[in-house]
């Protein structure tokens, strides 16, 4: 079954659910910055919009959109900044 998830006061909203490649979450975020923090890897594919991505390790900011695709490892932290609407589908490895 879906499992909605909301966060930053409504700023970013994901779904999460069972695919064919396993787990995943689709969803949305608002312009703005975000911090989040990984629980396993995640593959991060934006469908839609986007936005500046500083991984793990990294001293600055990469330019992703439609169709690119960035991968964090677990138990890690990485920074967004989200410059416009921006959709996406997360794969959990």
């Amino acid at each position: 079954m879906f499992k909605c998830n909301t966060y930053f006061d409504g700023t970013v909203v994901s779904i999460a659910f069972n695919g064919s490649d396993g787990e995943a979450t689709v969803g949305v975020m608002a312009p703005g910055e975000y911090e989040f923090g990984t629980s396993k890897q995640e593959h991060m594919k934006i469908i839609s919009g986007l936005m500046q991505v500083k991984l793990p390790g990294e001293d600055t900011f990469k330019k992703y959109g439609k169709d690119d695709i960035f991968i964090v490892d677990a138990n890690l932290k990485f920074n967004l900044i989200v410059e416009v609407e921006t959709a996406y589908l997360c794969l959990y490895k």
